[in-house]
């Protein structure tokens, strides 16, 4: 059976990280090895957490994963505290990001427009770092775009964005798209992008890499739910390993939230608590 080392956090409420993860690459037959970055008690989007850093822990468990001789078929990199993390993900690929080992970052760095509190200059050239060995990275616009330009550039940039006509804002979406490309050499997904096309909005995921860009679209449903993007990304690190073409990884993934969301709106949950995606798991098989 193939693995994947995933590397993220765990958090006990709010379905997100991890607890995301591991039932999600389980399912679509991959072995899913955790190396925690951070334990907390929820979430950080609830009032209240506890939090435990794992930096340090990281090089004790990979002393031992090197030791029994761990060969990862893929690495899924997520939530990282800082640029003292990024490096421990950086020696983490050394180590085993072997020849033939795909990796997928996902650049947890911001979302609508502004950068999370854990943001630093240093953690995100770190990210740059990652996202030259990656094999696919999964950032939101925010985080493309931070990526791109930094904390300093990127309110102008959003601020001009948000104004343009819908057709015009695609069109600037695939340019961030291209240019993410380009400068990391990766496919890259954009993820989570409001569309509004004939009066409707649905929500697009937009692929790059050196052919041209495709977009996937579902009809959008509910607000912003923690751990989406999480699911996301597991579902296309799983398929990463096993082959499947890019695209088609993506349109289950984003079909998978799609019937996740539309329950968790009929069920009321609220944001923090993440996503009902139990029931629909089995549709990743």
């Amino acid at each position: 059976m193939k693995k994947i080392a995933v590397i993220n956090d765990l958090s006990g409420i709010g379905k997100c990280s991890l607890t995301a993860a591991l039932p999600v690459i389980s399912v679509m037959g991959v072995q899913a090895c955790p190396l925690p970055t951070a334990i907390l008690s929820a979430q950080t989007g609830f009032e209240t957490f506890y939090y435990d850093d794992y930096t340090e822990h990281m090089e004790e468990i990979m002393l031992c994963w090197k030791q029994m001789g761990f060969c990862p078929d893929g690495i899924y990199t997520g939530f990282l505290s800082g640029a003292a993390q990024a490096d421990k993900v950086l020696r983490f690929i050394d180590i085993f990001g072997h020849k033939g080992a795909r990796i997928l970052l996902d650049p947890v760095l911001g979302d609508n427009g502004a950068e999370y509190p854990i943001y630093t200059e240093a953690l995100c050239e770190k990210m740059r770092v990652l996202a030259e060995k990656a094999s696919i990275i999964t950032p939101n616009l925010t985080e493309a775009l931070l990526l791109l330009y930094g904390k300093e550039k990127i309110r102008e940039i959003w601020k001009k964005m948000s104004g343009l006509s819908p057709k015009d804002f695609m069109e600037e979406v695939q340019k961030t798209g291209k240019k993410l490309s380009e400068t990391f050499g990766v496919e890259a997904v954009i993820t989570g992008i409001d569309l509004i096309e004939e009066e409707s909005v649905s929500m697009g995921n937009l692929i790059t890499d050196h052919r041209g860009y495709t977009w996937v679209k579902v009809k959008k449903e509910g607000g912003s739910y923690s751990g989406t993007g999480d699911l996301f990304a597991s579902v296309l690190s799983a398929g990463m390993v096993k082959g499947t073409d890019i695209a088609q990884s993506v349109q289950k993934a984003a079909d998978f939230i799609s019937k996740a969301i539309h329950d968790t709106v009929l069920e009321g949950t609220d944001r923090n608590e993440g996503v009902c995606f139990e029931k629909h798991l089995g549709e990743l098989l």
